[in-house]
């Protein structure tokens, strides 16, 4: 299988705008598989839970903790996926998984997501250093701004933590520091993603995305890494601070068609600290 790895422009946009595109960082055929798997996955759509914006639109997510040897999680612990995140942290600490999830906007339905920073939901956590995390997106299909694409102001990851607070069912970023950091002349990008594109962002960028207003669906997995390092103090998962057990980036073809299995460490809505 051809190598899949960041370069070091890549590596110095990253830094410079809080966020790196890597096209085609799965391919047609991997993407494919795992879009199949996970939309007929039962144990998925049994720990699915919806999330409510201002409007009512709701867009459903399924969130977990230790990564496995089914498809989502050969993903996760895939070479070019922990490669690259230790490539952009920059720390000889051994890379970890904090939580990976499944976000679900359905066509006409699927809801916006407010302006926020995930240190901002990660901050309760009380892990100390957000440089030393990052999320890595990975779109099952087309992402658009027809459909609700992430948005993100570019730069803003220097800005360091916002005060956040409720937005509906979500917790949003102080609405005044956002219309600032636009007003002093940081740049709205609207990150449209093909089907295997990965987007690599850092803990602190400010970012959002827009109900699915389209006739297509938008789902997306998004896995959040942490350096062994970074420590929390209010949180239960020991995921966080476990070194990933690395696979071959081959081994997502060569593995069968498996989806979640029921012992999977899933979060629920009344125990998601960001909904409250």
């Amino acid at each position: 299988m051809k190598s899949v790895r960041l370069s070091q422009d890549q590596v110095a946009a990253f830094h410079q705008d809080g966020y790196v595109i890597c096209r085609d960082f799965f391919n047609s055929e991997e993407v494919e598989k795992l879009y199949t798997v996970a939309v007929g996955d039962d144990t998925i759509s049994r720990n699915a839970y919806g999330v409510v914006d201002k409007s009512g639109r709701q867009s459903k997510m399924a969130l977990w903790f230790t990564p496995g040897d089914d498809l989502y999680g050969l993903m996760t612990r895939s070479e070019r996926m922990v490669q690259g995140v230790a490539s952009l942290l920059g720390n000889s600490a051994p890379v970890c998984h904090f939580h990976s999830k499944l976000m679900m906007k359905e066509p006409k339905m699927g809801g916006a997501w407010e302006w926020h920073q995930d240190y901002g939901y990660w901050y309760k956590n009380q892990f100390l250093y957000p440089e030393q995390m990052i999320s890595v997106m990975v779109a099952f299909n087309a992402a658009t701004i027809e459909n609700g694409c992430l948005q993100v102001i570019k730069g803003s990851h220097k800005l360091g933590r916002v005060e956040h607070g409720f937005a509906g069912e979500q917790v949003g970023a102080d609405a005044t520091m956002v219309e600032n950091a636009l007003k002093a002349g940081l740049e709205l990008v609207h990150v449209e993603l093909g089907a295997g594109d990965t987007l690599f962002f850092h803990s602190n960028i400010l970012h959002r995305s827009d109900a699915n207003l389209s006739d297509k669906p938008r789902w997306s997995f998004i896995s959040a890494y942490n350096l062994q390092s970074n420590k929390p103090f209010n949180e239960k998962s020991t995921s966080c601070i476990t070194p990933i057990d690395m696979v071959p980036d081959s081994a997502l073809l060569e593995a069968g068609a498996v989806g979640m299995s029921d012992n999977g460490e899933f979060l629920s809505k009344e125990t998601d600290v960001t909904l409250k």
